[in-house]
């Protein structure tokens, strides 16, 4: 199925339907930023934000005035988280030390500490959770010397020792910080598994689909070559000795390679146009008396037996239904000196029967193919929870039985 693009309202990065919003997993820092190298908008806003915020902030605070080197450091926080992405322990040590720097200089309390939350939040998200700690944890001792002990030899002149409510304060402001970090990285982390789950889930429909179409165009060749094969044979025997004979086989093949053609078709129109429907339905076991017809063309007496009460079956159950008892007779004519192949089918609450048999013995190659048939036979009953066993029976002959349930959810 085509994935729908869509745009949130503010022209940001697209996504398709099943992804999470464009606000996660970073697409909304990269949006903000417009290009994943250095964050200079974001940074911007923050540097006006610290700046103007600061100026308020001062307004009834006995601190020092903010002078130009107060500004200057209230610049050079936001400018050291320009290499948060790059850089973030740097960047966040940076940012740290410019706000003990401003709070000994003696300079009024304000936004200044948002710059070292960013840098925390920028570390930790990066996976640089104990710089983090370490960084907090010198900003929190820095605040007790200055505050308690250093204050007699810091500006202002006339400061007094901080109360020690205010460190509860502080720790609390901490411990936001880190919660909030803490939170943000398993939150990434999260989207990120979730992100790759669903790489995965894609990579595996489409790996699914790829079986499912090879299964189809190795039945329906398979088939079909070996009837045109038969009667291709039987024509050149009978050119010369026999020609309306030869006329009947030429007729055959016509017939089976315009059938083959139309079904390859099919298949192939699903690939430029997928999620339409097809332009002719699947086949199921209601074509068992076409298939029949068929396979009488390549010499081959097929004799349907039927048990139980016939139930309409659902599509995916009654196509591999019919794709079994195809392979099987096309492993009867090509690999069995039978001329004659039996087919039930059992009908069962829940539960479809399927069984062909031949009496041999195997001419030329292993009586039940090389293989790919008998793989695809299981593939398409395993995908339905259903089972196949093929193998020769004790008196020559060869035997393919397979059950499928049919109320079990089918994969896609």
């Amino acid at each position: 199925m085509e994935m729908e693009s869509i745009r949130h309202p503010h022209g940001g990065p697209p996504r398709t339907q099943g992804e999470p919003p464009w606000w996660r997993h970073g697409q909304l820092e990269r949006w903000w930023d417009g290009t994943t190298g250095v964050p200079w908008r974001s940074t911007l806003v923050l540097a006006v934000f610290v700046t103007v915020g600061s100026s308020f902030a001062a307004r009834g605070q006995d601190r020092e005035p903010l002078d130009a080197f107060a500004r200057t450091l209230l610049l050079a926080g936001p400018a050291c988280l320009l290499l948060r992405r790059s850089y973030p322990v740097a960047a966040l040590f940076g940012a740290t030390a410019t706000a003990l720097i401003y709070l000994g200089a003696g300079y009024p309390y304000g936004p200044v500490f948002v710059t070292v939350a960013v840098g925390v939040f920028s570390a930790i998200v990066a996976g640089h959770r104990q710089a983090a700690w370490w960084a907090l944890g010198m900003l929190w001792a820095g605040h007790l010397l200055i505050g308690h002990w250093l204050y007699r030899y810091l500006p202002p002149g006339d400061d007094m020792p901080a109360p020690w409510g205010t460190e509860l304060l502080t720790a609390a402001w901490i411990v936001a910080i880190l919660a909030a970090a803490e939170l943000a990285r398993v939150r990434r982390e999260q989207w990120a598994r979730e992100r790759e789950e669903r790489k995965t889930a894609e990579k595996r429909r489409a790996d699914e689909e790829r079986l499912r179409i090879a299964r189809e165009l190795h039945d329906v060749l398979a088939h079909s070559m070996s009837v045109i094969n038969v009667q291709a044979g039987v024509g050149l025997a009978l050119l010369d000795s026999d020609p309306e004979q030869a006329r009947t086989a030429l007729t055959t093949i016509k017939a089976a390679s315009k059938e083959a053609l139309g079904e390859v078709r099919q298949v192939l129109d699903t690939l430029r146009a997928p999620g339409d429907a097809p332009r002719t339905p699947a086949p199921g076991l209601d074509r068992l008396p076409e298939l029949a017809d068929q396979a009488a063309a390549a010499g081959l007496t097929v004799e349907v037996t039927t048990d139980g009460e016939r139930a309409a079956l659902p599509p995916g159950a009654d196509l591999a239904a019919f794709r079994i008892v195809q392979e099987a007779l096309t492993n009867v004519v090509r690999h069995s000196g039978s001329r004659t192949a039996r087919v039930r089918i059992g009908y069962a609450p829940g539960r479809l029967d399927l069984r062909v048999d031949d009496d041999g013995p195997a001419t030329g190659a292993e009586q039940g193919g090389s293989g790919n048939g008998l793989a695809g036979m299981r593939e398409r009953a395993a995908a339905l929870g259903g089972r196949i066993e093929a193998g020769t029976r004790p008196d020559g002959g060869f035997r393919v039985h397979a059950e499928l349930p049919l109320e079990q959810k089918e994969t896609p």
